[in-house]
């Protein structure tokens, strides 16, 4: 996911020096990106405002806008690096372990991480907002790093299907599990799951 990360990360350095002409202060934003995670939890994507961080975090508006445009664009650079490394997992020698092992971290992300909670927000207010949609698609946090993991077991599954299709076979019934009833599979699911896409894809 690095990659995606990147281009995410280069935009956010470009735009900065565009809208500030400096760079901006890391005890601040470290503050905004802080205060963003701590409101989602406490009111909510909907009552989530720009007042309301900039307030929380101690910084000023005017200092908000100059760095962000939106509270999607904070949430969204709050919960990169939080990505990046939760679902970063290891190769494991074994296919069918390898792809189990990345579903359970996706599953618990989901689940029970702050970035997790503050993906799915995201995910939620791009069903009606072209903006954060726009934003949400150009990050591709989860399929970057999933298909990281399909990459690698790609050898030994040669009828795997083209990188988008693949992935989602791979985190959709993780992914759709989690955002219609905020519940995910247990292991056993997950891995019999797994072993269908590898006879599947081993053909």
């Amino acid at each position: 996911m690095r990659d995606t990360v990147s281009r995410y990360s280069s935009a956010v350095t470009a735009d900065e020096t565009t809208r500030m002409g400096r760079p901006r202060s890391e005890r601040s934003r470290r503050a905004v990106l802080h205060a963003v995670d701590d409101l989602l939890v406490d009111v909510g994507y909907a009552a989530l405002t720009m007042k309301g961080i900039a307030e929380r975090a101690g910084v000023g508006r005017q200092t908000l806008y100059r760095w962000w445009t939106t509270k999607a664009e904070i949430l969204l650079e709050a919960i990169v690096d939080d990505v990046e490394e939760e679902l970063t997992t290891p190769a494991l020698p074994d296919a069918a372990d390898d792809l189990a092992a990345y579903l359970r971290e996706l599953r618990d992300f989901l689940l029970t991480s702050p970035a997790g909670h503050a993906y799915r927000a995201l995910v939620g207010e791009a069903q009606h907002d072209p903006t954060v949609r726009d934003l949400v698609h150009t990050a591709d946090l989860l399929g970057t790093s999933a298909r990281a993991v399909l990459d690698r077991v790609r050898p030994v599954a040669p009828a795997m299907p083209s990188a988008d299709l693949g992935t989602a076979q791979f985190v959709g019934p993780v992914v759709y599990q989690a955002l219609t009833t905020g519940t995910g599979f247990p292991d056993d699911d997950l891995r019999e799951h797994v072993r269908t896409l590898l006879d599947r894809w081993s053909t």
